[in-house]
């Protein structure tokens, strides 16, 4: 695994509500998987940054318990309505074109699988050089 792979890694394990992001392409292609923290600001980011190439975005926390679905560029449902007002003021601006969606730290499910692969190789030799 590479260096800045796993800082990326690290810089999503950051947050507080990290996740999983599902993007169907509009095209049929294969389901892109992604990880990020799920503030209100990433996932309007996230969903603006796929205007026209998501069919669907389903994002959930790390369970799987769904947080959002979408259909298109707009949110199709989102349990915790809370939230859902959390993200709209920052969804709208980027879909009114008012300003540009921001990158943040995002890796996909692959790379982020390979980090906890990795970590937990490491600290199972940790446990067994105790033993």
């Amino acid at each position: 695994m590479k260096k800045k792979d796993m800082e990326q890694v690290e810089k999503v394990m950051d947050g507080f509500h990290v996740g999983y992001a599902y993007l169907y392409p509009n095209n049929g292609g294969e389901r892109q998987e992604y990880v990020f923290d799920m503030t209100p600001e990433n996932i309007a980011n996230f969903i603006g940054s796929h205007p026209f190439d998501a069919e669907k975005i389903i994002l959930t926390d790390m369970q799987d318990r769904l947080i959002l679905n979408t259909i298109g560029n707009f949110i199709d449902y989102c349990p915790d309505q809370d939230l859902c007002k959390r993200i709209l003021p920052n969804l709208m601006v980027i879909q009114m074109g008012e300003v540009e969606a921001s990158e943040f730290p995002i890796v996909t499910r692959e790379i982020f699988d390979e980090y906890c692969d990795m970590e937990e190789e490491v600290v199972m030799r940790a446990e067994i050089s105790m033993l």
